[in-house]
């Protein structure tokens, strides 16, 4: 839209009435984030404000960010901080590992900042904190959330191998569930995901379930940026010929003004079928919904 000094005026969209949010128990949410702020490490359900995160906490889950809290990508929707990353904090997994104690978590997600600074792209800091939990209690059902992975060398091949190397090592700890999220459809890629690339994301997946037929894998998307309900079900069908496991539907809520815009809440109705269409295609699990986010239930 535009005024009459013909100054572009963006068009902000209402919340509608069948997005709410959950309301959490003050004292123990409170807890939590003390806790995360005294042990000095992060977590992507404060860093992105999960919606959720209130519900995942009571039910013993939390998804930690590995890597420090700046991100060396500028994805348009994410909330996360972006720059140079920080020095790795040497005693990050095993802080992470003593929050999981304090906490008494049964279900860990794992994810981190992208960090394409480092030669191995922070695969070993997945390796190490997943040691940390597990010298704790080997039981600790650990789920991986990864960035691509992908970067470093001169060619296509030596792209290609490095993110199956680093990806290799994260695989052979054993994670209960490899995750990494497409975000988007694959037209809206270099929109949302800056640095990021479609191929190579269904690529990684692809790659995961080679490496390690018996660990799940799982991705998710948003809705809200644009898409058409093709493109989602072109993408949901990328995701099952690469033998995908899980997959997540969530509607993309803009942080700030300085991110993208929503183009469009996608109803209720519209998400139930979304989940009827894949659970049709007979992935093992799907959550889809609003507020639904890529750890969402995930224990």
């Amino acid at each position: 839209m535009e005024n009459k000094n013909h100054i572009k005026v963006e068009k902000i969209l209402r919340l509608p009435s069948w997005i709410k949010f959950p309301i959490s128990k003050a004292s123990e949410f409170e807890k939590i984030q003390r806790l995360i702020k005294k042990s000095n490490i992060h977590t992507i359900c404060e860093e992105g404000r999960c919606p959720n995160r209130a519900e995942c906490y009571a039910s013993g889950t939390a998804t930690f960010l590995l890597g420090g809290s700046i991100c060396s990508r500028s994805c348009a929707f994410c909330q996360v901080s972006k720059g140079k990353p920080s020095e790795l904090n040497k005693y990050e997994s095993i802080q992470v590992a003593e929050a999981v104690k304090i906490l008494n978590l049964k279900y860990v997600v794992l994810t981190s900042v992208a960090r394409d600074d480092l030669p191995d792209h922070g695969a070993n800091l997945f390796v190490s904190t997943i040691n940390q939990i597990r010298k704790i209690d080997p039981k600790i059902q650990i789920e991986v959330l990864t960035p691509d992975l992908w970067g470093g060398g001169k060619s296509f091949e030596d792209k290609d191998k490095l993110q199956k190397d680093r990806l290799k090592i994260i695989l052979e700890q054993r994670p209960i569930c490899f995750n990494h999220n497409l975000e988007t459809v694959e037209r809206l890629q270099k929109e949302v995901r800056r640095g990021a690339n479609y191929k190579n994301s269904i690529g990684l997946l692809e790659k995961a379930k080679s490496i390690a037929p018996n660990i799940q894998t799982k991705s998710g998307i948003m809705l809200g940026l644009g898409e058409t309900l093709e493109e989602i079900e072109t993408t949901i069908l990328d995701l099952k010929k690469v033998d995908c496991d899980q997959i997540t539907i969530g509607q993309y809520l803009r942080p700030s003004l300085k991110h993208l815009s929503v183009k469009k809440y996608w109803e209720p109705k519209e998400f139930e079928y979304l989940k009827s269409f894949c659970k049709k295609l007979e992935f093992k699990k799907v959550s889809c919904g609003p507020l639904v986010r890529s750890s969402y239930h995930a224990g």
